[in-house]
């Protein structure tokens, strides 16, 4: 594995993260969190399904394709729990996988352009491109649990809908677009990870997170001088004479 440069591990997890933060763009966007189909029986009239998202909510008559009803400002009257949550959730949700994608492409810049160690003096306050990968690691698998519990949680809450009231409800298609963008950060986590782990076995300071010690850095301490080696060369090399009586 060339972990020294950019591996097709770190890439495929740069565009995995970018692809599940592209879903989780759709499933915010997207009027597609929950329906309500209303059923008449009158020949006359058309059945009626509404639409509710985490922003807008719009009315179709089976059939059409435009909104009988259409409520932008749906967003500040939400009225049930799981969608008010998700209004939260999964914009943080992005923020931090898009932090992390910052992230795995500073790495990946480090790695292919920055071959030698910085400066001695800076060391300590550098991230090399280990830690950033695996800091970004931290924050694809964040990112995912953010999104992953709430999206969840709407199947269950949508079945305690349909039993206090009428089983008129049902998840749409932005709940299987939102798991499954978590799925695609957890992959991304655990790619980043597996490289990580994988190279960690080479000499430091190259995977240590931090730049503990520099390969310019060495240890070398000072031997204290002798008596004898603070003399001259000339005092060294001149003999002894001694005299007698």
């Amino acid at each position: 594995m060339g972990c020294r440069e950019v591996h097709a591990a770190t890439v495929l997890a740069f565009l995995s993260g970018t692809a599940s933060v592209a879903g989780l763009l759709a499933a915010v966007l997207l009027p597609n969190w929950r329906q309500m189909r209303l059923c008449t029986f009158n020949r006359n009239e058309r059945n009626l399904t509404v639409f509710t998202g985490l922003w807008i909510k719009c009315a179709r008559f089976d059939g059409s394709r435009d909104c009988v009803s259409y409520d932008p400002q749906w967003y500040r009257a939400v009225d049930q729990l799981d969608l008010r949550v998700l209004q939260f959730a999964l914009p943080l949700s992005m923020a931090t996988a898009a932090a992390a994608l910052l992230l795995c492409l500073v790495g990946m810049c480090h790695t292919a352009f920055v071959s030698t160690a910085p400066n001695v003096k800076l060391a300590r306050c550098l991230v090399n491109s280990a830690g950033c990968h695996l800091v970004a690691g931290l924050l694809f698998l964040l990112a995912c649990a953010i999104c992953l519990t709430p999206s969840v949680w709407v199947i269950f809450y949508n079945s305690y809908l349909n039993r206090k009231y009428e089983p008129i409800f049902s998840f749409d298609i932005s709940v299987f677009i939102a798991i499954a963008s978590a799925g695609g950060l957890f992959f991304t986590s655990v790619l980043l990870f597996l490289w990580y782990c994988a190279c960690k076995s080479l000499p430091s300071p190259f995977w240590h997170p931090l730049y503990s010690h520099p390969p310019s850095m060495h240890s070398y301490t000072p031997q204290p001088y002798s008596a004898r080696s603070r003399l001259s060369t000339m005092e060294i090399d001149m003999p002894m004479v001694t005299h007698t009586s």
